[in-house]
Parts: structure tokens; C-alpha cells; sequence
């Protein structure tokens, strides 16, 4: 499980030649990322002189770390579901019975395969919502996570997007792909602009 494994050992399996895990665990982590900066940022943004932020900073360190730790399992669980997708291409089809249950397989897994990524966009949303809130009591040492922070979680959402796309176009049932993308479509679009939006504010304060 890339949540328990090392660094080194995830990168090495990401580098090799094999399908899993891929783009969508890489997003997973990009958020989880973004998630563990905002809670950093959060954690050196205490004591007397964040005092009038006590409350709001307590609450956005312990969702941070929430968001980090369901980070971690979209990314485990992406990569089952890819193996899921897999695993359903390598069913039999030397029947027309075998042929049928191949592709009713191949067609959940899809959508499984969607699913997720589909979550992590809103999760990425979430990470993005909690680094702009931190962002007037954030201690000034630290203020560039911030900005890491959404950028990373910007990285999560339109990778998200791509792996989302790649699945429902092999999708066949057309009832299926309209409600993916009903559920989906311009959510990391808002991602984007809100992280880029953060981003700015982060280098107008450096700058200033």
C-alpha cells in the first residue's frame, strides 16, 4: 500500500514498467502534500501572537490532517481500481457468454476507475479552501507553503481531471458517462482558479 510503504520504494514502482500505481495515485499524494503544508503552516501559526487565531487555526490543523490521511487512502484506493481495470481486460472471451461477462467487467471497473479521482478533486478543493483561510494568520516565515500548498493541490485536481477523462470515454453506457461528468465537469476548473488566486496573494504579500 503506497500509505505505508517508503518514499523511495512508491517512486521506484512509480518509474517502473508496470501500470500501477500511475497518474492517479500521483495526484492522491499531490494532494496529501498540500494537505501536510497547510497543517505545517498551521502547527508554526500558534501561540501568543496568533492568539486572536487560536480557534480558527486549531480547526484547520485538525482537518488538514484529516484531508492528508483521506489523501493517502485515494491514493491506495486508485490503485486498486486500476488494477481492477486491468485485472477485468484479462477475463477470457472464447465464448460469447465469456465475451458478455468481459465487458459487463470491463464496464464497472471503468466506472469504479472514475470514481475516485472524481473524489479527489472535491478533496483537493477542500485543501485549497483551508490554505486561503490560513492565510491571513499564517505566520510570515512560512506564508510560501501556503502558496506550495494550493499549488500542489492545483497539481492534484487537473491530474484528477485527465484520469477521470481517460476512463469515462471507454465508458459505453451513455447515461453513465453524462452523470460522471454532470458530477465532475468544472470542478477542478474552480480548483485552479482559486489556487492560482492564493498563489497570487501569497507572492503580492512576499513582495510587498
Amino acid at each position: 500500500m503506497i500509505s505505508s510503504e517508503s518514499m523511495n520504494d512508491y517512486l521506484f514502482r512509480l518509474a517502473s514498467r508496470q501500470p500501477t500505481p500511475g497518474g492517479g495515485a500521483a495526484a492522491a499524494l499531490h494532494a496529501a502534500q498540500g494537505a501536510a503544508l497547510v497543517a505545517m503552516v498551521a502547527r508554526y501559526s500558534t501561540g501568543e501572537k496568533y492568539a486572536a487565531y487560536a480557534e480558527q487555526v486549531a480547526r484547520i490543523t485538525e482537518s488538514a490532517d484529516t484531508l492528508r490521511h483521506e489523501a493517502l487512502g485515494l491514493a491506495d484506493e486508485d490503485e486498486r481500481a486500476f488494477q481492477g481495470v486491468i485485472d477485468a481486460y484479462k477475463l477470457p472471451s472464447t465464448t460469447e457468454e465469456l465475451k458478455a461477462a468481459k465487458t459487463a467487467a470491463i464496464q464497472d471497473a471503468l466506472v469504479t476507475a472514475a470514481q475516485t479521482p472524481a473524489r479527489l478533486i472535491g478533496l483537493s478543493g477542500a485543501v485549497v479552501d483551508l490554505a486561503t483561510e490560513l492565510f491571513d494568520a499564517a505566520n510570515p516565515n512560512v506564508i510560501s507553503d501556503v502558496a506550495a500548498a494550493a499549488d500542489a493541490a492545483r497539481a492534484a485536481a487537473t491530474t484528477a481531471r485527465v484520469n477521470i477523462d481517460i476512463n469515462v470515454v471507454a465508458i459505453k453506457d451513455p447515461a453513465v458517462r453524462s452523470r460522471l461528468a454532470s458530477e465532475t465537469d468544472g470542478l477542478e476548473e474552480k480548483v485552479v482558479l482559486a489556487a492560482d488566486a492564493l498563489v497570487q496573494r501569497v507572492r503580492e504579500r512576499i513582495l510587498a
